[in-house]
């Protein structure tokens, strides 16, 4: 087993079955921590401020709500919100915070979307990161 696991989230029904595998994967004593990245955009921070902050309210909300039922099994869930590229925002929480194990949401591919499909997110988690990572489909 693992002790912890982190899972970046989207906010979507789509990552109902990684949290699920995640679960699973940090045994009884584990600690999932749920994180989700804003990506911000090219303007000075201050002056989006406020439509930061509803973005962040938002994603708390979110997070409780996945987080009950891994809470309600006894896990230890801890929920952080970042703010920057996705990609060097879960890469960089990973290092600064290691986890045994990132478990994250991934699409199924076609094969016709190739090489353009394996751009996605997921998959550049996967490649970059310095933890082991986890893909559910």
């Amino acid at each position: 087993m693992v002790q912890h696991v982190l899972v970046p989230v989207d906010l979507t029904a789509r990552n109902r079955r990684a949290l699920e595998t995640a679960g699973r994967m940090a045994g009884e004593d584990g600690e999932v921590t749920l994180l989700h990245v804003i990506e911000t955009l090219d303007l000075p921070f201050d002056e989006l401020e406020d439509f930061y902050q509803r973005l962040h309210d938002r994603a708390h909300e979110a997070m409780d709500e996945m987080a009950e039922p891994l809470s309600a099994s006894g896990l230890a869930v801890i929920q952080r919100v970042s703010y920057g590229n996705r990609l060097r925002e879960i890469l960089g929480y990973a290092e600064a915070n290691p986890a045994d194990l990132i478990v994250m949401s991934s699409r199924r591919l076609d094969p016709s979307d190739a090489p353009l499909g394996f751009a996605t997110l997921s998959h550049q988690v996967a490649i970059l990161s310095q933890v082991p990572v986890l893909l559910v489909k």
